[in-house]
């Protein structure tokens, strides 16, 4: 686990920040007293996370495409961070079906992008790209995949990730005289208070549950690793700190639950329902939107062995942490305050 400690102080970039991720992340970096600046479109949803919190007042945070490459560099420069986590991606399936190329000129070239800044850079001394678990070459089988598995996602999404991966595996490699240390981060499907994102399914069970209606479920029996936001946050705060100090660390790395909670999404949502109480119900919804995989695990003895690193929360605890979120957001409370109270109590665990 990392060390608050280390946090304090720290120049910290972040691409993507006013995403669900982001905003999480710059909730802990906040909370650990962190410099951060912030790099992003307008926020994906309406509501957000990011608004919903007002980080905007909180960190310095520019609002830009990293496809802008002049943009990008000059807010990073301006910067001088010391340490990146590049987590600004079209980050949706479907989304990729619809605008392929837009999905790879983000998710490739906005990679190119803000390596480019790291490697001209005289501060940055560790970096690291999220990524997804789906950058590897699904063959359904029963087992997960290991970071030396062939990297191969069957959707333009996921496709452009793996291309991300390997962009990224190709400056570690390449520029000897790059001062930072360079890692991905391959994380299962998150969840967690404040995610509004459209074709999710903890966000389409939160705003059922919202809107007192029964939950509508695309693809029941597809088996996802499903882990709590703060679980890949912390595990990759954990590696960008390593590498800080000793370059040997940077690598690529699965982070995700372990396989008792890799489940159905229906076994997901039925945690949800009983979690929510007030006669939540769901069913399955007859579809015929584009393939997504049906199973989809990682193996995570890689970060286990060189971390002594563990998940912590499983996943019913995962989702009463989403339902007590979205109950003191419909009561209108103190969201910053539900937040950090969940990261401290993860901490503790």
């Amino acid at each position: 686990m990392t060390n608050k400690n280390f946090w304090h102080g720290k120049k910290i970039f972040v691409t993507g920040h006013t995403g669900f991720k982001g905003a999480w992340l710059v909730v802990v970096l906040n909370h650990f007293g962190a410099q951060v600046t912030g790099y992003a479109l307008e926020p994906p949803t309406s509501p957000s996370l990011f608004e919903l919190l007002e980080l905007d007042k909180k960190i310095h945070s520019v609002i830009g495409d990293v496809r802008d490459f002049d943009r990008l560099k000059e807010t990073f420069d301006a910067a001088q961070p010391e340490i990146v986590f590049h987590m600004a991606a079209q980050p949706l399936v479907l989304e990729g079906y619809k605008n392929p190329a837009d999905t790879y000129a983000t998710n490739v070239m906005g990679t190119v992008n803000i390596l480019e800044c790291v490697r001209q850079s005289s501060t940055v001394k560790s970096f690291l790209n999220v990524t997804t678990d789906k950058v590897y070459h699904n063959n359904e089988w029963a087992w997960g995949y290991r970071e030396t598995d062939a990297l191969d996602g069957i959707d333009p999404y996921s496709n452009s990730k793996s291309c991300s991966e390997l962009v990224t595996a190709c400056y570690r490699r390449s520029f000897d005289k790059i001062q930072a240390a360079i890692s991905t981060a391959r994380a299962g499907n998150v969840i967690g208070g404040g995610d509004f994102a459209a074709f999710r399914i903890i966000p389409d069970c939160v705003r059922a549950a919202l809107a007192e209606e029964t939950i509508k479920v695309r693809n029941p029996n597809s088996i996802r690793p499903y882990q709590h936001v703060l679980e890949p946050l912390l595990a990759y705060m954990m590696i960008a700190e390593a590498q800080y100090a000793d370059k040997t660390f940077a690598d690529s790395y699965n982070v995700g639950p372990n396989e008792s909670d890799c489940v159905t999404t229906g076994e997901l949502v039925k945690t949800f329902c009983a979690c929510w109480g007030e006669g939540l119900t769901w069913e399955a919804l007859a579809t015929d939107l584009p393939r997504e995989a049906n199973f989809l695990k990682l193996d995570c003895s890689k970060i286990k062995a060189v971390f002594d690193w563990s998940p912590r929360w499983n996943i019913a605890t995962a989702i009463e942490m989403v339902a007590d979120w979205t109950k003191i957001y419909r009561a209108g409370g103190d969201l910053t305050a539900c937040m950090e109270r969940q990261l401290e109590t993860f901490l503790e665990d």
